[in-house]
C-alpha cells in the first residue's frame, strides 16, 4: 500500500485563537498504530487554552483517535500504540511519573452517546469528587453537585429530583450531566466526542451554547461531522484525512479560505 506523507499546511501566520490564547495542548509527531494499521500519521498541532478546537473530516479519517489520545483512553485497547509526544501544560503525558488516573480527572471526557451511571442525578455528579477526594465533607460535597450541575446549565431542571434517575432524564439533559459529571472532578480540559450526534436539533443547540459557555474557563476539543457545528461553535479547526492532519487554522479562515484543496473540497461536500 503507498503511504504517501502528507505535510500539514499551516496558516500562513499562528491561528488568531493561537495568538489570542496560550497553547495548552502539544503535540509532536504523533503516530498511532492498532496492530499493523497506521491510524494517524505524524501529527504535529497546538490547541489554545480557553478556546474550542474542533476536529472534523470523514469517518475513519483518525480524528477519534487522537482525541483519545489526549487522555491516554488508548491505553485501554489491545495492540494500540502511540508515538511522538503530547503535553499538556508543557508536562508529558507518558512521562513514566504521570498518574493516568490524575491525568483523566485533568481531561474530561464525554462521548457520542450519553452515558449517566445507573445511580441518582446527585450520585452522578458526585461519583468523581467523591472516589478522588475532592471534598471535605458531605456539605462541600453537595456545594461541588450543585455547582457542576450549574455551570452544566441543568441544575434549574433537575433541582427538585436530585435523587431520581439520571437515566430518566432525556437524551439532551443526560449528555448534560454527562458534562457537569465531567466538570465536578475540576478538569482544566474537556475532550467531546460527537457530543450531539444523537440529540435532537433543540438539544443540540442548547449543548452548543453550553460549549459557548464552558470555554471561558476550559479548554475544550470537540470532534464534530457537522461542519455547521463546528463553524459555530470552535475558534479553531482541524482537518483530518486518512490518518493525516492535513490543515489547522482559525474557523472563519478554514470555512472561507482553506489552504488545501483537500480541505476545500471536504468543507464544499465533495468527498465525506
Amino acid at each position: 500500500m503507498n503511504d504517501m506523507t502528507v505535510k500539514t499546511i499551516y496558516t500562513p501566520e499562528p491561528p488568531r485563537a493561537l495568538q489570542a490564547k496560550p497553547p495548552k495542548i502539544t503535540a509532536q509527531d504523533v503516530n498511532v498504530y492498532y496492530g499493523d494499521k497506521h491510524a494517524i500519521k505524524g501529527l504535529s498541532i497546538t490547541i489554545p487554552d480557553k478556546a474550542v478546537s474542533a476536529f472534523i473530516g470523514p469517518s475513519g479519517c483518525g480524528k477519534s483517535t487522537f482525541l483519545r489520545c489526549i487522555n491516554r483512553m488508548n491505553d485501554t485497547i489491545a495492540g494500540c500504540r502511540v508515538t511522538g509526544k503530547i503535553t499538556v501544560d508543557g508536562y508529558d503525558i507518558h512521562d513514566r511519573d504521570l498518574d493516568v488516573v490524575q491525568l483523566r480527572a485533568r481531561v474530561g471526557m464525554v462521548f457520542q452517546k450519553p452515558n449517566p451511571f445507573p445511580k441518582s442525578i446527585f450520585e452522578n455528579v458526585a461519583y468523581g469528587p467523591r472516589i478522588h477526594g475532592l471534598s471535605k465533607d458531605k456539605t462541600d460535597l453537595e456545594r461541588i453537585v450543585v455547582e457542576s450541575l450549574k455551570k452544566a446549565g441543568l441544575f434549574e431542571e433537575v433541582k427538585d429530583r436530585l435523587a431520581a434517575p439520571g437515566t430518566g432524564l432525556s437524551g439532551g439533559q443526560q449528555q448534560r450531566l454527562c458534562i457537569a459529571r465531567a466538570i465536578a472532578v475540576n478538569p482544566e480540559i474537556i475532550l467531546m466526542d460527537e457530543p450531539c450526534s444523537a440529540l435532537d436539533p433543540i438539544a443540540t443547540a442548547r449543548i452548543e451554547e453550553l460549549i459557548h459557555e464552558l470555554k471561558q474557563n476550559y479548554c475544550i476539543v470537540i470532534v464534530t461531522h457537522s461542519m455547521q457545528q463546528a463553524a459555530r461553535v470552535s475558534d479553531l479547526t482541524a482537518f483530518f484525512h486518512l490518518g493525516n492532519l492535513i490543515e489547522v487554522g482559525d474557523t472563519d479562515v478554514m470555512f472561507t479560505s482553506p489552504q488545501d484543496k483537500k480541505t476545500q473540497d471536504y468543507i464544499t461536500g465533495r468527498f465525506g
